[in-house]
């Protein structure tokens, strides 16, 4: 299974690593990364496998929400079945 990530707030060096290493540190796997930066905004969308997961899903999302405080960056994770139903008519 997979899952989503967006980050979203004001650019800073190492985002990506912090949220990289989060990801590491939990047993998920970055399948896919795009990130932009317009002006001093940054945002991040990354697709990562879970089947290796260390932790139930709902605590990998409180850890990232736990980061998301740290950072002070808006992050949103997101099952990949929710994900698609809530983009498909």
């Amino acid at each position: 299974m997979k899952a989503v990530i967006a980050v979203i707030g004001k650019d800073y060096v190492g985002i990506i690593a912090k949220v990289s290493a989060v990801c590491a540190e939990c047993g998920a796997n970055i399948v896919d990364i795009s990130q932009s930066v317009l002006k001093e905004y940054f945002t991040m969308s990354m697709l990562v496998d879970i089947d290796g997961l260390k932790m139930e899903f709902t605590a990998f999302v409180d850890r990232m929400n736990t980061l998301s405080k740290e950072i002070g960056m808006e992050i949103h994770t997101m099952h990949e079945n929710i994900f698609n139903a809530m983009h498909n008519i």
